[in-house]
């Protein structure tokens, strides 16, 4: 066990590449205002053309599109695993490092070290998952493309490179358990696209929920470490964070109640 565990630290943390890097904005890719504005401006607008030509193009048909899902699912889920477990790591193989570390950088520190180069990989990450969208549109699950759904993608890319730009507190903690949720969802995507259709749906929706919570539970100790503390880094977008996270909370409260409260109540009255 103890060697399984150095391997991963040297790999997920120790490893020159990622224990050297440093995030340099006009030099690390991805690091510039133009990249994320056209970047998100490219994914809102495909959407919405796609979405309506989509009409007019040849059906690829669930022969294509479930090998496709597969591996896009899997692809994400792994690589969620991986950043889950590196940045955990990141913090446990320190010894200097404390649990409010992860709630509250100091207001001069550099983005540098393991745990900057996890929220450069989750950035990407989020770009990667935009995919998402294009398989839910060629697969013309309509019913699917919410506006909770690219709402969600197109901000939380915007988000994370604020991460980033700000060297914001806290983001280790959402980046873990928001990398732990998408080991689930993506795990479920899997097993769908390869013909296995787990009972757990509601249960990923669950957790997506009590991430959010869990995020303001953490705000409650970021905000005492930075009002009767020395202070904290990148609090501004702190707080653009708790309210992206607030509607966020919002949306998928009103989702699930859309796609599960009417099935409690039809079996309450199947029951009487």
């Amino acid at each position: 066990m103890a060697s399984v565990y150095s391997t991963l630290t040297y790999w997920l943390v120790k490893h020159p590449y990622i224990a050297n890097f440093t995030w340099s904005e006009g030099e690390t890719l991805g690091s510039t205002v133009f990249f994320v504005s056209a970047v998100v401006s490219v994914y809102l607008t495909a959407t919405f053309l796609l979405r309506f030509a989509i009409g007019s193009l040849p059906s690829l048909g669930p022969r294509i599109l479930k090998p496709i899902t597969a591996v896009h699912s899997l692809i994400l889920c792994l690589l969620s695993l991986i950043m889950a477990v590196g940045c955990i790591l990141s913090f446990t193989s320190d010894p200097k490092a404390r649990f409010f570390h992860a709630l509250c950088f100091p207001v001069d520190m550099k983005p540098s070290g393991p745990v900057f180069f996890w929220a450069q990989v989750f950035y990407l990450s989020k770009i990667l998952e935009f995919g998402d969208t294009l398989l839910i549109i060629l697969s013309r699950s309509f019913h699917r493309l919410s506006f909770l759904h690219v709402y969600h993608h197109a901000t939380v890319v915007i988000l994370c490179f604020l991460w980033l730009r700000s060297r914001q507190s806290l983001f280790p903690v959402a980046l873990v358990t928001n990398s732990t949720v998408h080991v689930f969802m993506y795990g479920y995507y899997f097993l769908c696209a390869v013909g296995w259709r787990p009972k757990w749906k509601r249960l990923v929706t669950n957790i997506q929920i009590v991430q959010f919570f869990l995020g303001f539970v953490a705000s409650l100790g970021l905000l005492q470490e930075h009002f009767f503390g020395p202070g904290c880094s990148g609090m501004w977008v702190c707080y653009f964070n708790g309210a992206f996270n607030a509607s966020l909370l919002a949306l998928f409260f009103n989702f699930h109640s859309k796609n599960y409260g009417n099935k409690t109540g039809d079996v309450a009255k199947k029951s009487h």
